[in-house]
């Protein structure tokens, strides 16, 4: 079952490296489902994403207080209304898919708005005044 697991952890760091180069693919729910995985299997990998230059600090922020920067924020959501303008114009003629699509993004974008910015290294929700 560990194998199993480690495996699961490795495909999802590789759909989230696709999703780097893809923007209608994201890539922080894949590195976040696989640093969830490898702390099951593997310790050792789990530091390393961990304490990767790239995904380390948005991991350690959104597990210490599910919080997200206002970077990635403004990042994600707009890749998200570039690549619906891009499934109005070129998608598939379905008025109600197109419609299904605006409110699935819709609702992506509501909960990503909706999380906390950092409070910054060190600082956990405990140390809020």
């Amino acid at each position: 079952m560990r194998l199993l697991t480690l495996a699961a952890a490795w495909l999802l760091v590789a759909i989230g490296v696709v999703g780097v180069f893809l923007p209608i693919l994201p890539t922080t729910p894949f590195i976040i489902l696989a640093a969830a995985l490898f702390a099951r299997s593997s310790p050792r990998f789990e530091k390393w994403l961990l304490d990767h230059p790239r995904y380390g600090q948005p991991l350690t922020d959104w597990r210490r207080e599910g919080a997200i920067s206002r970077r990635a924020k403004i990042a994600s959501v707009s890749l998200m209304s570039m690549s619906y303008v891009i499934v109005w114009f070129v998608g598939p003629p379905q008025l109600w898919l197109k419609l299904l699509v605006g409110a699935i993004l819709i609702g992506c974008a509501a909960f990503i708005l909706t999380r906390p910015d950092p409070l910054g290294p060190g600082v956990g929700p405990q140390d809020q005044p």
